[in-house]
């Protein structure tokens, strides 16, 4: 009985399904508006929004970032969905949510943000990146050489020892030397 009003609310457009299992009322009938965050991380529970959806959030990257990308120690994955395109990648850590912020927008709407090291260094252990310097960062990504002095020692201590790739680690190491060690010298 409740599976033939459920598919009969999807059939009227009364329900709108997400993945299966997980739907959303349409725009019409809801008080509150669903941040597209909150429903990736309802996707995929063990997520956090990584890569340039966070930086694009933090306002690093100067582009909208059309499809949001979360880190996810599952499998990865891709949903498209009448809510949105959602791509989970998997990037192996020893502690998943350091560098990650709890945010509640209010309404219900809560979700995780890498902050924007930990999404710098998801980004290199995805695309396989060889980077030592803050050059790629503001040639690639286009960053702004301000944002990149503002990451803090802490924020490096922060994320020590959580990935275990060759490749992070000589990134967060070298980028660490030259964003803090240049300031020692200051």
């Amino acid at each position: 009985m409740r599976y033939a009003l459920v598919k009969r609310a999807l059939a009227d457009g009364d329900l709108i399904r997400i993945k299966r299992g997980l739907c959303t009322l349409p725009h019409r009938y809801r008080k509150v508006e669903v941040s597209a965050c909150t429903i990736s991380s309802m996707i995929v529970s063990q997520s956090y929004i990584s890569l340039e959806s966070a930086l694009s959030y933090h306002l690093w990257i100067p582009e909208a970032v059309r499809s949001l990308t979360a880190v996810t120690n599952n499998n990865s994955a891709q949903y498209h969905t009448p809510m949105g395109h959602f791509t989970y990648a998997k990037v192996p850590q020893r502690t998943f949510y350091a560098g990650v912020r709890r945010i509640d927008e209010g309404d219900g709407n809560v979700w995780f943000l890498a902050a924007p090291l930990k999404a710098l260094a998801d980004y290199v252990y995805l695309h396989r990146l060889d980077w030592d310097s803050c050059e790629p960062l503001t040639h690639s990504l286009r960053i702004e050489e301000k944002e990149i002095s503002s990451l803090t020692e802490r924020d490096f201590l922060e994320l020590e020892g959580v990935y275990t790739n060759k490749r992070v680690v000589h990134f967060l190491a070298s980028l660490k030397k030259e964003v803090c060690g240049e300031r020692s010298h200051h």
